[in-house]
């Protein structure tokens, strides 16, 4: 399979390479919690790297699980965790293999999809579907960033270009329930932005 492998991330946690990293939580996240559009509850956190929405949706008394391919993110986010003093379920697997025991009230999706190479997106949008209980919520941050090679069909990354009209064949009706564009826009200190998108599981 094309793309990322393990490997690739270790190397980038373990060298610091991470230009995605913000050294915070997204806005986006605060700005969710204070419209209270995201309320306490069972969360889980795909592809949780550094941890820093794990670490504020605990401070916010969620029951959050965070999950990362990376045995450094995993690391990171315990560090994290342990100077804010608070808890969280950490968990180290491969998103494509892993199944929760029960499923979960919301997801916060933001550094997941777009680190996975494209050919894989079927695969997790239907395990996302499957680890949400009917009626949760999936808060998605997805990825603008458009490289020049896409005009001769080039797939760069990652992190990869989330289309918005990708996504809508992704995440379809019936079975995800979209709210009317426009998506609020997050810039990036890296140069790339993301559209805030609520989708509710049916």
């Amino acid at each position: 399979m094309a793309g990322p492998t393990k490997e690739f991330w270790e190397e980038r946690f373990a060298s610091g390479n991470t230009p995605w990293d913000r050294g915070a939580s997204s806005p986006q996240l605060a700005l969710w919690l204070r419209a209270g559009l995201l309320k306490p509850c069972r969360i889980l956190v795909p592809g949780c790297g550094s941890g820093y929405e794990v670490v504020d949706l605990a401070l916010a008394g969620f029951e959050v699980t965070g999950l990362d391919y990376s045995d450094e993110a995993i690391s990171r986010t315990h560090r994290n965790l342990e100077k804010a003093g608070v808890d969280a379920t950490l968990v180290q697997a491969d998103v494509l293999a892993w199944e929760p025991d029960r499923a979960f009230d919301a997801v916060y999706e933001q550094t997941c999809l777009c680190a996975l190479y494209p050919d894989q997106w079927r695969e997790y949008a239907d395990r996302l579907h499957r680890w949400l209980a009917p009626g949760g919520k999936l808060f998605a941050l997805f990825m603008q960033w458009l490289r020049e090679g896409a005009a001769e069909g080039l797939i760069q990354g990652p992190p990869y270009h989330c289309d918005i009209n990708a996504m809508r064949a992704l995440f379809a009706e019936p079975r995800w329930a979209w709210g009317k564009p426009p998506y609020p826009r997050t810039e990036h200190p890296a140069g790339l932005a993301e559209l805030a998108v609520v989708l509710a599981r049916r």
